[in-house]
């Protein structure tokens, strides 16, 4: 039994797909299939029902897989620690990035990032909260950018900052000759929301259930954007909620539509989260003090406070 051969397994029961499972693997798909049959024959058991389409876990398969992520992961240490010894920041890092930040934050970091790590082999996907904690336990991805806080015992969280929220009001709204708001002012039933799913979403719902007396969850448009929202404010539809880092990107004419609200300014938390374990610590350190960086000074220099994080819900 070898580790490549615990990582070739891994890879199958990722992608249910052998041939797929050997490029991610860099290999040719016979030599991972030759190798997945050498350890079956020595455990002298199938891992993968190759007769059923995608191919699953035999039931004794599916315990080796949750071993093999231990050995595997234990074995990736070794090669930590001596890079974390070396000083060395550089080799593969997987970084999971939530819909609601991936658009306006990866412009800010990512170019100062890989300029000064060259190094490291960043590789991101887009996914929701709930997918991306899967695969950080799972192992498939080394850190993800989230709303925080998210109460799970396996996955540490290092804030990274606190993004206000921003009323988009249009002219016809009953809040629009207001210069500041106030959270006391909001009503969920005339709040475009993000569609489920989304944390920005709950954070936005448990703002307004933060008033007191608010019972009302109904709402009658969600939307899939912030820029699909806003056009349907625009349209009589009622108001939105923006992230702030959102509002740094849209036109002179939307702007005149925002409302900040007074103090405290509620905020989401943003953090950078990743296994309990911590692997390529020293990666996922150099990444949250290149975003942080950035991004609390992409903030300040807008002047503004930052004092109540709402809790995403998650």
């Amino acid at each position: 039994m070898t580790i490549t051969q615990l990582q070739y397994v891994l890879a199958v029961a990722e992608y249910q797909n052998f041939t797929h499972a050997a490029e991610k693997s860099f290999v040719t798909q016979p030599t991972l299939s030759m190798q997945i049959q050498k350890l079956e024959d020595e455990l002298d058991v199938l891992i993968f029902d190759r007769s059923k389409k995608p191919i699953q876990l035999t039931q004794v398969g599916k315990k080796i897989v949750e071993q093999a992520k231990n050995i595997v992961n234990e074995s990736y240490r070794i090669q930590d620690i001596v890079d974390q010894e070396k000083g060395y920041i550089g080799g593969e890092y997987r970084l999971g990035i939530i819909p609601t930040i991936m658009p306006t934050l990866l412009p800010l970091f990512l170019n100062n990032f890989i300029k000064k790590y060259p190094k490291v082999n960043l590789k991101i996907e887009e996914q929701s909260t709930n997918i991306l904690m899967e695969k950080l336990e799972e192992g498939y991805l080394d850190a993800a950018i989230a709303a925080t806080p998210l109460e799970n015992e396996n996955i540490k969280e290092r804030v990274l900052y606190y993004e206000p929220f921003v009323a988009y009001v249009p002219s016809n709204h009953r809040l629009n000759k207001l210069k500041k708001i106030k959270v006391s002012d909001l009503n969920l039933d005339d709040i475009l929301l993000l569609e489920d799913g989304h944390c920005f979403r709950e954070g936005v719902i448990n703002l307004c259930k933060s008033k007191k007396g608010f019972n009302n969850e109904h709402f009658q448009l969600e939307s899939g954007s912030f820029e699909t929202m806003m056009k349907l404010a625009d349209e009589g539809m009622g108001m939105t909620l923006l992230p702030y880092l959102h509002t740094m990107e849209i036109s002179e004419a939307q702007k005149v539509h925002l409302r900040y609200f007074e103090d405290p300014n509620p905020a989401r938390e943003v953090s950078l989260i990743y296994h309990k374990n911590e692997l390529k610590l020293q990666i996922t350190e150099a990444l949250r003090d290149t975003i942080a960086g950035v991004v609390r000074g992409a903030i300040a220099f807008q002047n503004v406070k930052i004092i109540s994080p709402v809790s995403s819900g998650k």
